[in-house]
């Protein structure tokens, strides 16, 4: 059998063009999910991105018969700037893992609340998912392909918005407010 992992780790390697530093995140009953950090040379940002939530396939637990090869396929990704904060592989680690515990399913334009702070000190307390600049992984058939999703640090008032007016309105305020997404330190977001 293909091994999916080392496809998308291959696919990361390719678009980052270095090496990753890499750490690991297991919790109780879960398979074991890896946090890759990929510094590259020149870029004021560091891209945190999970390897492991793609090993199965997401699914609906509303669902009284499920496919074990076919289904959506996704890995979960964070840019921030500055040095890494600790506390962030965790909680990019509870999101990745949240399709095996929880049911939940990975895809642009959600929400994921971990109602804690992302990590040590950080105002943010929940990511908004979107779609990243890394292409599709394409697994064999009849496996659907891994996509590799961008994860936004949003507060918990910046959540209350995205649940009443949407993702996209969301992301438009950022850009009417001149918010940088990948500024730890950043401010939230004021919209209208």
């Amino acid at each position: 059998m293909t091994d999916i992992l080392d496809l998308v780790r291959t696919r990361l390697r390719e678009h980052f063009a270095v090496e990753p530093d890499e750490a690991s995140v297991t919790f109780l009953g879960t398979e074991r999910m890896n946090i890759l950090r990929f510094a590259v040379v020149d870029d004021v940002a560091a891209h945190y991105v999970s390897l492991g939530c793609s090993r199965h396939p997401m699914v609906d637990p509303a669902e009284f018969v499920t496919d074990p090869v076919v289904g959506p396929r996704a890995e979960v990704m964070v840019t921030l700037r500055g040095p890494s904060p600790t506390g962030l592989a965790r909680s990019l680690a509870v999101v990745a893992a949240a399709p095996a515990v929880e049911g939940l399913i990975l895809e642009p334009d959600a929400l994921v609340d971990l109602e804690t702070p992302l990590w040590q000190g950080a105002p943010f307390t929940a990511f908004l998912l979107g779609r990243s600049d890394i292409g599709d992984v394409a697994l064999p058939e009849p496996m659907s392909p891994v996509t590799v999703l961008s994860a936004v640090p949003i507060t918990a008032t910046e959540a209350a918005w995205v649940r009443l007016k949407g993702a996209a309105a969301m992301r438009e305020a950022w850009g009417q407010d001149g918010v940088d997404p990948t500024d730890p330190r950043r401010r939230a977001a004021n919209p209208a």
